[in-house]
């Protein structure tokens, strides 16, 4: 379990493809070769199999292609502040990979808050240190150490509060680890909606960027949310306070549907079509606790 609640906490998901550029590199391919024929390549030296065509590529020689995050600040008088952006900022008009990447990083850098993802350490973290250093981007705010853990933020420290991973928190042994959709699910939270992480590539390939995007805005929902149920059980939210911050995500939703997002609608809706789940009412009678992404772009 996480020690802390920071006032500025960030839960992240990134959506990344394979890059055929790299590909091209490391299995030594002609430059004239088809996107498609090289991302075949590329899954067969990855182990690709009758059952499984498309592994799972190690994040080097895959491009980061959009970052979304729900953001939630608590200011000096207590009141709480939520946003959900993202990166590409106008799906219409595409960053390369290094902006995106050093827009994103930059946010962090500055404001210091506290991540959360879900196989954040394992897999989003590395792909934006790999993909960020094969860019020749500079992070220097973001990679700061501070000399001792205690004296300031820091994201490369595997034990501290600066970086959550729910998936390190709930993991189980091999098989009994569950995903992110899985997890979600149990508690009455959506997961997966309408794709998943083996099609996005396709979705690249078609120049469905917006279709993208929109995917990753509800992996980031569903991050928060569960970080969300997570504090709960830690006790960090009483039960009251817990219904106020889901209330605040709704009014997000609603808010951004309103403005137009309606590739929001469908993820209320499904979310508002799930019965309370009986652990939210355990949590009732146990938990009795005492106590900017879009500007940088």
């Amino acid at each position: 379990m996480f020690k802390s609640v920071g006032r500025l906490v960030c839960a992240f998901d990134l959506e990344w493809v394979p890059d055929p550029q790299s590909g091209r590199r490391v299995y030594n391919l002609p430059a004239a070769m088809p996107d498609g024929e090289v991302f075949q390549v590329m899954w067969q030296n990855g182990g690709a199999t009758e059952e499984k065509p498309r592994p799972y590529l190690k994040t080097a020689l895959c491009r980061v292609v959009s970052v979304s995050a729900v953001i939630r600040e608590e200011t000096a008088k207590g009141e709480v502040r939520l946003r959900l952006t993202a990166l590409p900022k106008t799906p219409d008009h595409p960053m390369t990979e290094g902006e995106l990447i050093s827009t994103f990083l930059g946010y962090v850098g500055r404001q210091k808050p506290q991540l959360v993802g879900f196989n954040s350490h394992t897999s989003d973290l590395p792909i934006l240190l790999q993909r960020g250093i094969a860019a020749g981007i500079s992070a220097p705010e973001f990679c700061s150490r501070p000399d001792k853990p205690w004296e300031g933020t820091d994201y490369f420290a595997r034990h501290t509060q600066a970086h959550v991973d729910l998936k390190d928190i709930v993991s189980g042994w091999g098989i009994g680890t569950p995903s992110l959709h899985e997890f979600a699910s149990v508690m009455g939270i959506p997961g997966k909606m309408g794709t998943d992480g083996s099609t996005v590539v396709d979705l690249w390939v078609e120049g469905h960027l917006r279709a993208i995007v929109e995917y990753n805005q509800y992996d980031a929902l569903t991050t928060y949310l569960v970080w969300l149920r997570t504090a709960l059980f830690g006790g960090f939210f009483t039960p009251e306070q817990y219904t106020d911050e889901e209330t605040r995500v709704k009014d997000l939703l609603i808010r951004h549907i309103n403005q137009g997002a309606a590739h929001l609608a469908p993820y209320l809706e499904k979310w508002d079509s799930f019965q309370p789940q009986p652990a939210a009412t355990v949590a009732v009678e146990l938990s009795q606790p005492d106590t900017d992404i879009e500007k940088a772009a």
